[in-house]
């Protein structure tokens, strides 16, 4: 090899070899800092965008998550509400039952009266206030229903039937006006006590079906989301293990590159002996 103090070419040898040394060592520490493997597009063109599309599903599923969430809290109050009716009716049909007896006097007919007509104030009171964030499903504002998201593009949606438990309604066939203040009223209260009763039941029934699937499709989007996360992590997540050791490799290679390169500087003073006297 050519001694000259214009090229060292071990010189050279040894600081690219640093160099690349230097370049290897920030990514692992890019990796060790970040947790990912796959941090930006120049990593892995191909995986970053995958892993990138997968993130956008993980997103719109929180979308999803939420819209599932409001449909199911408009199940429970309307099913609270619902049941509320339904006790309020069997307490009715207690009392309508008590009116029937011939053998009533008047004050103890009129009592029966007064808890019986603030009983049906009092079903109407309750279709009125089951709301949630505006949404009534008793008070037949809401026609057929309210839809839910199902899936990320938002293209499929889960719909809520709406059921009218307002009075005077096909449901409830309880009029504002009803009153037992005779045997014949009473007569005709309970029938209607009866059918009303079966009817919101039936509601019920319909309302909780609805819950039901609310309940199963949002277990079905967490262990999606939960899946897409883990599919994203096997994409991109580095492996601190492997990271660490090879840390503590590229640390002792690039101690060694120093030292290479401080040799390898110290190699064109071998030419001042030669000038030596």
């Amino acid at each position: 090899m050519v001694l000259s103090v214009n090229t060292n070419t071990s010189a050279a040898i040894a600081l690219q070899n640093l160099q690349s040394t230097n370049r290897s060592l920030d990514t692992v520490q890019n990796r060790i800092n970040t947790g990912l493997m796959v941090i930006g597009a120049k990593d892995n063109a191909a995986v970053y965008a995958i892993a990138q599309n997968m993130r956008g599903d993980v997103g719109a599923y929180d979308a999803v998550r939420q819209s599932l969430s409001r449909g199911s809290s408009v199940i429970d109050v309307a099913l609270a509400a619902g049941e509320s009716i339904s006790d309020i009716l069997v307490e009715m049909k207690e009392k309508v039952v008590a009116a029937s007896d011939v053998s009533l006097d008047t004050a103890a007919r009129n009592a029966l009266n007064e808890d019986f007509t603030a009983l049906v104030k009092q079903i109407q009171s309750i279709v009125d206030n089951a709301k949630f964030d505006g949404a009534n499903l008793l008070d037949g504002s809401i026609t057929p229903g309210i839809a839910v998201l199902a899936d990320a593009e938002a293209t499929s949606r889960l719909t809520i039937g709406s059921e009218n438990l307002n009075l005077s309604g096909a449901i409830v066939t309880l009029t504002s006006t009803a009153v037992i203040t005779s045997v014949t009223a009473a007569s005709a209260a309970l029938a209607a006590v009866n059918v009303s009763l079966e009817n919101v039941n039936s509601s019920l029934a319909r309302i909780g079906s609805a819950g039901k699937k609310i309940e199963a499709h949002s277990v079905f989007v967490e262990k999606l989301v939960a899946s897409l996360k883990g599919g994203i992590g096997n994409l991109v997540d580095a492996d601190l293990a492997v990271e660490s050791a090879a840390l503590q490799a590229l640390q002792v290679k690039q101690q060694l590159g120093v030292q290479s390169l401080a040799i390898a500087n110290q190699r064109p003073q071998i030419l001042l002996s030669l000038f030596r006297g």
